[in-house]
């Protein structure tokens, strides 16, 4: 396994691979397509076999069930997978509106191997059997192996996947359970465009997400990328300052090239001009956008 500063190099110019698990709902049925369309906030009808999507499910109020990707692996088969200890909480959200349709929905843990850089193509892991699901996260390439026969592709190093997290940070991509909580609404993430199809009609909690769209996207607060100018891990202080005052937290926080990255929850109120420290250490800090 290489170590983290050769992890990074890869993530940039090259390819490299990570072992982990994501919590897999298994939705089957001659329904679930039209069920699924009507439930998420993304086109799910037009989505072919081999297809996959990044897609909100929301509850009545616009609130976060769980932000997932789907895969059409059949026309009557979707894998909807999402971070790992997650699924309950989706699950329930499924079921609480299935009547009198066919449509089936099991929840397991599967093995995953991602695979990030500029050289991940799909390519590189031809002849697997596990399910290939594409990233579409921004600035970057890379895909997912899921299921049986998820293994890292020959010739491709493994790193930690402490540091997929850290790169996931540097992205900006949010997680469920450090970003995403009970009350996130979509708008304060910035993923609502590669999550919703404005054109394809109602969903359950599409009001408020439409809604804020149409009005800039203003919310109480917002993610931010963060850059920090030393190391840091669990020693630094969560609550970010500015003159004095409180206006936003730390959500995830590694260490990345030599410093460290963050995503920090700050107050629209806040100057994201002005300079920032990370509560009583004194770090200061970068906002990245």
């Amino acid at each position: 396994m290489i170590d983290r500063i050769e992890a990074e190099q890869l993530l940039h110019n090259g390819v490299v691979a990570f072992n982990g698990q994501r919590d897999v709902i298994t939705a089957t049925g001659a329904d679930v397509a039209e069920y699924l369309h009507g439930q998420v906030s993304q086109a799910v009808t037009s989505l072919v076999a081999g297809q996959s999507a990044w897609t909100l499910l929301l509850d009545p109020q616009g609130r976060i069930a769980s932000w997932m990707r789907m895969t059409r692996v059949a026309d009557d088969q979707f894998w909807l997978d999402m971070d790992a200890g997650t699924g309950e909480q989706a699950l329930a959200r499924l079921e609480r509106f299935k009547l009198r349709v066919d449509a089936t929905f099991m929840l397991s843990t599967m093995n995953v191997v991602a695979v990030r850089g500029p050289n991940a193509d799909p390519t590189i892991a031809e002849g697997t059997t596990a399910v290939v699901a594409s990233l579409e996260w921004p600035d970057t390439a890379g895909f997912d192996l899921l299921g049986e026969g998820a293994a890292i592709p020959e010739g491709v190093p493994e790193a930690d996947e402490t540091v997929l997290d850290a790169f996931r940070i540097s992205l900006g991509i949010p997680a469920m359970g450090r970003e995403i909580l009970e009350k996130t609404i979509p708008a304060e993430l910035g993923i609502v465009d590669m999550s919703a199809d404005f054109t394809k009609g109602c969903y359950v909690g599409q009001e408020l997400v439409a809604r804020i769209d149409s009005r800039g996207n203003n919310t109480p607060r917002s993610i931010f990328r963060l850059e920090l100018e030393s190391e840091h891990s669990s020693d630094i202080e969560l609550s970010l300052y500015q003159a004095g005052d409180e206006v936003g937290h730390i959500t995830s926080l590694a260490m990345w090239g030599t410093g460290s990255v963050a995503l920090a929850s700050i107050k629209r109120a806040a100057d994201i001009a002005a300079p920032m420290t990370a509560g009583a250490s004194g770090a200061t800090v970068t906002l990245k956008g």
